[in-house]
């Protein structure tokens, strides 16, 4: 799917919005610049979170309070560390998982197992043109189902 604008990525996030519940593990990947943190502003304001949503590179996680807790992370900067997995441990996020929806940017091949290998992926990438398109791939339990239905809507 491409979306022109970040507007139109953060309409996509709302839409998104609609499918996630609690329990739930979202992980961004694409390079800088390709509109994560849009696309989780869109997810905060469909969710109907408190508070303004921005990069959480320099402070790794933030909880977005709201009927269902978003929890926000970044893992671009663990990367570089000896054990970025026992970085993303030290975070505990699995203690809050069940309550909230979790979105995590750059986690790719290290969160996973938070969600119990049921997870949605989310691609972006960016054109030269600005338009963003987004790629959708389920993991497990009923994500596949639930995509679908963005399909359609």
């Amino acid at each position: 799917m491409k979306l022109a604008t970040v507007e139109d990525t953060r309409a996509f996030g709302r839409r998104l919005a609609g499918i996630l519940r609690a329990g739930d593990l979202v992980l961004l990947t694409g390079p800088l610049g390709a509109g994560k943190t849009a696309l989780v502003q869109g997810i905060g304001a469909g969710l109907g979170v408190e508070g303004a949503i921005t990069s959480p590179t320099f402070v790794i996680a933030r909880v977005h309070r709201g009927p269902v807790p978003l929890v926000h992370a970044d893992a671009y900067r663990l990367g570089d560390r000896p054990d970025p997995r026992a970085e993303i441990d030290d975070l505990d996020l699995d203690a809050s998982i069940e309550d909230s929806i979790t979105v995590v940017e750059w986690g790719e091949g290290l969160v996973e197992e938070l969600g119990n290998d049921e997870y949605l992926r989310v691609r972006l990438d960016r054109l030269d043109d600005d338009t963003r398109v987004v790629e959708l791939v389920p993991h497990g339990g009923d994500w596949a189902a639930r995509t679908r239905r963005l399909e359609t809507t």
